[in-house]
């Protein structure tokens, strides 16, 4: 069914940023299509909610095939969904590899595989993934060399698809966050973190990455773009 509305959708959509994305995209008066493994059913006939596991190639048909079903085209992908697993390199354990890898690579690939493929026969869409500053900024004091390995992995395909896929009107970016306070940890769990906070000070909120990926929904002249949510993280290493 052909809505004529915008649709997105938006995996890890359950909760912390990913909430605060389906709120932000709702608001702006856009139906979409919220993918987590363990999502509640909505009320909102301009919400469709999906469980689904995003690491199975099988979940992407799944998930893309209700959104044509539900709303009859895709416009957005945020990929959102991704793990951060911190801890010393020679500890990584093989199931480490397997949720990290899987989550925020392989996954990535299945869905932006299938979004795509809809997008083009509309010449047109927009494929925004939430990346991380570890990729860019190692701490010591806080290894993630996995994690940094995906998510690095991940800027670079955006670049690399924003060029791939411009003939075919589809644009991709990433908006790369820092320290974000999220409603899953209590505001004093991020007191004493001394040295480790950005030059602004303070930690960044959800609203700044949802406000960053609406920025970049709205910037239809802007593709190959990594947007740094970081506090000035990124600048001051």
């Amino acid at each position: 069914m052909e809505t004529g509305r915008q649709v997105a959708v938006i995996s890890g959509g359950s909760r912390g940023i990913g909430a605060g994305l389906v709120a932000g995209y709702r608001g702006r008066g856009w139906a979409v299509v919220a993918v987590a493994r363990k999502i509640e059913p909505s009320t909102d006939p301009d919400l469709l909610t999906v469980s689904a596991d995003i690491t199975e190639p099988a979940s992407a048909d799944r998930i893309i095939g209700a959104a044509l079903d539900r709303f009859g085209r895709i416009d957005t992908l945020v990929n959102n969904a991704g793990v951060f697993v911190s801890k010393p390199f020679t500890q990584y354990t093989a199931a480490d590899y397997a949720l990290i890898t899987g989550v925020n690579v392989a996954g990535f690939c299945w869905l932006t595989q299938r979004a795509i493929t809809e997008m083009a026969t509309r010449h047109g869409g927009h494929v925004v993934t939430i990346t991380a500053s570890v990729a860019e900024v190692a701490n010591s004091a806080a290894p993630a060399a996995l994690t940094a390995l995906t998510k690095g992995g991940l800027d670079a395909a955006t670049r690399s698809l924003a060029v791939e896929y411009a003939s075919r009107g589809i644009r991709f970016n990433a908006v790369s966050p820092g320290i974000i306070q999220t409603p899953e940890y209590p505001p004093d769990a991020y007191d004493g973190l001394g040295d480790q906070m950005p030059p602004l000070g303070r930690p960044g909120q959800v609203s700044d990455v949802v406000d960053a990926v609406l920025f970049l929904e709205s910037s239809p002249y802007v593709t190959g773009e990594i947007l740094h949510v970081d506090g000035g993280l990124t600048a001051g290493r």
